[in-house]
Parts: C-alpha cells; structure tokens; sequence
C-alpha cells in the first residue's frame, strides 16, 4: 500500500508568503552582507598601500559594475536593517497575527527600496 500523499511539503503545492520571502531573504542578505564587509575591507586594504591603489577603487565605484555595487550594498543592509526591527518587534511579542505579519513584511520589501532611493539620490547630489 502507497500512500499518495507527499512525507513533507514540496515545491508543488507550498504556498508562498510575504514572511517565507522576507525570512529567505534576510538569510540570503546575511551572507551577502559578510561579504559585502570583506570586499570592503579588502578595498580599504587597497587604499592604504597608496595613491595608484586609490586610483583602482575610484574608477571601480564609478563603474557601472561599481554602482550596481553600492545600490546593492544600500539595498542589501537597508532590508537586514528593517528586517531586524521586524523580529525585534517579534521577540517583544507583537506583529504575530497573519495580517500584522503581511503588512510588516511587505512594508520590508518597500522600505529597503524607497531607503536605497533615498540615500543612493542623495549620493547623486552630494557628489
């Protein structure tokens, strides 16, 4: 006797949510963060050896590839960022109703990008 139900949930038939998005992603953003300060630090690195050194990072950043790194940068520690305030929240025991958790969620993912608007505008005028 085969049983046709599945042992756990499959890709198949799991419905996503807001919160497994935002959950998955503040994983992902973690790892990318670690590596973010690594690159950054090796890039400070860079500039103490001297003024060629400089050179180097300066064009990076004004690079396409460099901006796409500093928008991802501002985007990546604006969601861990927000996320955290999420889960402080959680710790203090509010936001756990379905609607509540849809809502903190959502203003996550819109929040960490009207921030990374904000301060990568910002940027545009100070520099």
């Amino acid at each position: 006797m085969t049983d046709k139900n599945p042992l756990s949930p499959h890709i198949q038939i799991y419905n996503w949510h807001v919160s497994s998005l935002v959950s998955i992603s503040h994983r992902i953003t973690s790892v990318i963060n670690i590596l973010i300060l690594t690159l950054l630090c090796f890039l400070v690195w860079t500039l103490i050896l001297g003024n060629q050194n400089y050179q180097i990072v300066y064009n990076f950043f004004n690079s396409f590839f460099g901006k796409f790194f500093i928008i991802s940068f501002v985007w990546s520690y604006s969601f861990q960022i927000l996320s955290e305030v999420r889960h402080w929240f959680w710790d203090l025991g509010y936001g756990f109703e379905l609607k509540t958790s849809k809502i903190t969620g959502v203003l996550v993912i819109i929040g960490s990008l009207v921030i990374t608007i904000i301060l990568y505008s910002i940027r545009g005028i100070l520099v």
